[in-house]
């Protein structure tokens, strides 16, 4: 409904919905920056709120993921790591994928999760999927600091870790990383508001999906050729590979296959604002 000499006399601002579905309102999304920033902070704090060691979970969970990886992929089952040192290799794996997986995991749930507060106030609705990024990487930040103490000793100690010029690519790649994961999570999101059941499937989907990237294992093992163009054609599995080889040496890096995972992520990304912006107009009345 348009806005008419008589509502201009009452409101100040009139909110109608977006004809364009692909709209992303970058003008409005700057002007509640502050409320972006608020919501970073709150769920931040949030996060680990009412536990004895806050945010030192951030530091506790990926160590302790690392040493039960050393333990039994590498000490049990003999899961070679490339000549990599096996606490950076798996170090490397854990913060990359745990960031893909927890944006995953947040933006799919952003209807559901915050529909008690979409319902009671307008705001820009894609602030909660940024908001989930932004969060994220905070703690992905935290991890590659790990990452780099211990990348630090390595280097010191003789270990044979070689840094190809293609690290200044990984500021790029953890962009792409984030994208797929915010498009996917929209097109999930969407869906779960009118199909619940979605969220389980989707939680088991996350789970799985770790084993068909090479995180836990490097790409040279698979020798099949059909496997491994089946494991490639994972948008995550180039990204993944392109970052241990600028980082450590080991790993695939292919401008073809980079090339493929950005078009993937853009597509995806595309796809997702305009479901999810088709769907943001009537959710309230399903969720």
């Amino acid at each position: 409904m348009g806005k008419t000499p008589a509502d201009s006399a009452l409101w100040d601002t009139v909110i109608t919905p977006k004809a364009n579905v692909l709209a992303v309102g970058w003008k409005e999304l700057w002007r509640y920056r502050d409320m972006f920033l608020l919501y970073v902070l709150r769920a931040f704090r949030v996060a680990y709120k009412q536990t004895i060691l806050g945010p030192l979970w951030f530091l506790i969970t990926p160590v302790l993921s690392v040493i039960v990886y050393v333990a039994v992929f590498g000490g049990i089952a003999n899961i070679p790591t490339d000549g990599i040192p096996p606490v950076l290799f798996y170090l490397l794996g854990i913060s990359l994928w745990g960031y893909f997986a927890s944006c995953l995991s947040s933006t799919s749930n952003s209807f559901v999760t915050n529909a008690e507060i979409y319902g009671k106030v307008y705001f820009p609705r894609i602030i909660m999927p940024l908001v989930a990024v932004t969060v994220n990487m905070l703690s992905l930040a935290i991890q590659l600091g790990i990452f780099l103490a211990f990348y630090i000793y390595y280097i010191a100690t003789g270990s044979e870790v070689t840094i190809h010029w293609q690290i200044v690519l990984f500021p790029l790649l953890i962009l792409i990383l984030a994208l797929f994961a915010v498009g996917v999570g929209m097109i999930v999101s969407s869906f779960t508001t009118k199909y619940r059941d979605l969220q389980i499937v989707f939680g088991k989907v996350i789970s799985l999906w770790v084993y068909i990237t090479p995180v836990i294992y490097p790409m040279s093992m698979v020798t099949n050729p059909n496997l491994h163009l089946a494991m490639s054609l994972n948008p995550v599995t180039p990204i993944i590979e392109a970052a241990k080889y600028s980082l450590l040496g080991a790993g695939e890096f292919s401008w073809a296959w980079l090339g493929y995972s950005l078009v993937m992520t853009l597509i995806t990304l595309f796809i997702g604002m305009i479901i999810f912006n088709k769907v943001q107009k009537s959710f309230m009345d399903t969720v």
